[in-house]
């Protein structure tokens, strides 16, 4: 198999010096992705595109994989799964061409579409027209439509090879990931922060990720698994931290002192400062959070200025004029919205009458009242783990049991995300498989046949892992871990 690989048009009008430079970041971010999958992939840079060559024994679920990884790499326009073949004129594409093509049209509308580079006898014009009367005689299909047509043949020529495309996959767009400089998200597990998170990677930020804690291990938990998501389905080429921080104390200490009015604006106050905190320690300049004007009574200009005065930092907004509906709207299409949707909430600092139109010197004379002792404790419950890694050891004073062969008894969980289930179905003969994301199990675990034993499943056991101690630690004692041989 190959594949043609077209560069984000940004990436394309940048200079040469600045062009090489990213092009580069994204050959080493593509091998990096691609030899995970299938370690004799080989892929050559070229100044205006990448190809990349696929040994042709590989099965479809490699295929497919190598297809969602190239889909969901940030640099990428478009990639186009080709055919290459060598000609020598013309008449010769034409008949290669009918060849390949024939079968497609058959009783449906076309249209050709030829790009051609280098040096040549003909027009592209001419090859489209050539190319589209041969197979108009000899295909049998039932007109041209260069508007709307049921089949686009597209070929690619370069010179004296043609890509006769099969297929045509966009791409994320954006900067390859590490040629920007990094950033540190303040993520809660909502719509909003996942997607201002995957906004940054997208644009090539290296971005970490910041969590305040204000409920427990549930939630904690739930966002860990949001932030891994998040990384491993868009940004798997860099190591990133996920780092915490305890504010339970943080706002007990807000509703004990702080003017009900001031609440939103002093508690996202004191993140931004031990977001402070968390990036000198990384060295980290920016800090990205998932506010939008008006959004909520904090989000007001007035209060985003009130807020972001306590740091020094560059606070960047990628989300602050986009709507509600939009910001969910792409949280399903990066995959992000159930967990939001199952995502705990704990935000205690919602007070009845929040001001929209704070002023600052009254909000620094507010915060006279709040104990800062209680900051300072907090901050010191900072704790930094790899991102590939942050659900290793999650509930692990708890034993979860995994086997690889099930009882013809046990029933199966797919805990996977629907997109996996479907792309990937879990067949076992001899037992019941049901679906619960495991975005939902913790809830939906309950609801089911206490008599019966159930075994999670995932592709690498991690998630199922993590579920399973959660369940574990809830009191049911009928869950295990189910990690088929490969």
């Amino acid at each position: 198999m190959k594949i043609v690989v077209k560069l984000f048009h940004e990436i394309a009008i940048k200079s040469r010096p600045v062009r090489k430079l990213l092009t580069k970041q994204l050959h080493y971010n593509l091998e990096s992705l691609l030899k995970r999958i299938r370690s004799d992939t080989k892929v050559y840079r070229h100044w205006d595109r990448f190809e990349i060559k696929v040994p042709e024994d590989i099965c479809d679920d490699t295929r497919r994989n190598i297809i969602e990884q190239l889909s969901n790499t940030p640099g990428i326009e478009f990639f186009l799964v080709v055919e290459p073949v060598h000609f020598s004129s013309l008449s010769e594409l034409t008949q290669i061409a009918l060849e390949y093509f024939a079968q497609s049209v058959n009783q449906k509308t076309f249209a050709v579409r030829v790009k051609r580079k280098g040096k040549h006898s003909f027009s592209s014009i001419e090859a489209e027209r050539e190319i589209g009367s041969v197979l108009m005689l000899n295909a049998h299909p039932t007109g041209v439509d260069l508007k709307q047509p049921e089949v686009e043949i597209s070929i690619e020529i370069d010179n004296e090879t043609a890509y006769l495309v099969k297929e045509k996959v966009p791409g994320l767009g954006g900067y390859p990931l590490g040629k920007q400089e990094q950033a540190l998200s303040l993520i809660s597990g909502g719509y909003d922060s996942s997607v201002s998170s995957f906004l940054t990677m997208r644009r090539g930020v290296k971005t970490h990720f910041c969590f305040f804690n204000l409920g427990g291990s549930a939630h904690e938990i739930g966002v860990k698994q949001v932030a891994y998501y998040i990384w491993n389905k868009y940004a798997s080429t860099h190591k990133v931290k996920f780092i915490t921080f305890d504010f339970e104390p943080v706002v007990a200490e807000i509703l004990k002192s702080i003017d009900p009015s001031f609440m939103g604006v002093v508690l996202k106050r004191m993140m931004f400062r031990a977001a402070e905190y968390a990036a000198k320690d990384l060295a980290i300049e920016t800090v990205v959070t998932g506010e939008a004007i008006g959004q909520v009574s904090s989000q007001t200009l007035t209060n985003l200025n009130a807020i972001q005065q306590v740091t020094d930092r560059l606070v960047l907004r990628p989300l602050v004029a986009m709507d509600k509906q939009d910001i969910i709207k792409l949280a399903k299409e990066i995959g992000t919205d159930e967990f939001a949707a199952n995502m705990p909430e704990y935000c205690g600092v919602i007070s009845s009458k929040p001001s929209t139109k704070v002023k600052l010197e009254k909000v620094v004379a507010a915060e006279n009242d709040f104990d800062f002792d209680v900051l300072e404790k907090s901050l010191n419950t900072f704790r930094l783990v790899s991102i590939e890694k942050v659900l290793d050891g999650v509930d692990t004073d708890t034993e979860v049991d995994s086997i690889t062969t099930p009882n013809f008894s046990d029933v199966v969980i797919d805990i996977r995300h629907p997109e996996e289930q479907e792309k990937n179905p879990l067949q076992l003969l001899n037992n019941e498989i049901i679906k619960i994301p495991f975005y939902s199990i913790s809830k939906r675990f309950e609801d089911l046949d206490s008599e019966k034993n159930y075994l999670l499943y995932c592709d690498k056991g991690v998630m199922s892992k993590v579920q399973a101690h959660h369940l574990k630690i809830q009191g049911f004692t009928n869950v295990k871990v189910l990690k088929l041989a490969v």
